[in-house]
């Protein structure tokens, strides 16, 4: 019986490793055209995108395979004369019954965040999946600050979603109605990756206005 149950356990072990090694590369290929999906509808001006790390001390470098320390990774948009027309970062929050995951456009023009896009979530349906839905919520980021404060070093203000119908201010989120959990989920994500990111990125923009 031990005999059998380890040769049981052998054929099941390497039938596993058999199939995710055999589906891993298409796995990977699959996750990376959903990324690319999500930054062209976050950029919707960009014909071509580069992906890049900003790095401290004011680096940027063309993504590889392995992140180095303390790299935000981002994606450039650029148009077909090769002009930056502008930025998408991903993000992810804690929402109601999972991570939820996000990419955003950020626009240099303006110093705001244009567009959004769901990477992926756990949501209920009909209720957290309103994010990409309820146009009045969708709304929030047709031009949502994130300004840099005067030393450049964090957003001037910090993004933050606030009780439904509450907005004052252009870095607020003005949450969905019976979805406030997973919309202050989005908040967090693009305060928390603005926060990271624009700081390094900002002041170096004319590193990537065209593509190389």
């Amino acid at each position: 019986m031990l005999k059998t149950l380890g040769l049981v356990s052998g054929i099941c072990g390497l039938v596993i490793v058999g199939s995710y090694q055999g589906t891993y590369e298409a796995v990977a290929a699959n996750k990376r055209i959903a990324m690319e999906r999500a930054v062209f509808k976050v950029v919707p001006a960009a014909k071509s995108i580069e992906e890049y790390y900003a790095l401290d001390g004011g680096s940027i470098a063309k993504a590889g395979a392995e992140a180095p320390a303390g790299a935000v990774k981002f994606f450039a948009g650029y148009d077909e004369a090769g002009k930056l027309v502008g930025v998408a970062a991903a993000g992810g929050a804690k929402g109601y019954a999972d991570t939820v995951r996000i990419m955003f456009g950020y626009d240099p023009a303006c110093q705001c965040v244009k567009n959004i896009g769901v990477v992926s979530m756990r949501e209920t349906p009909g209720i957290g999946d309103k994010i990409v839905k309820d146009k009045e919520f969708l709304a929030n980021f047709e031009q949502l600050d994130a300004k840099l404060n005067a030393e450049m070093n964090a957003l001037a203000h910090e993004i933050k979603t606030v009780k439904h119908g509450s907005k004052a201010d252009a870095w607020q989120v003005d949450a969905i109605a019976g979805a406030t959990i997973t919309s202050r989920a989005v908040g967090k994500a693009i305060n928390d990756t603005a926060q990271a990111l624009l700081p390094k990125l900002v002041p170096n923009l004319d590193k990537i206005k065209d593509k190389s």
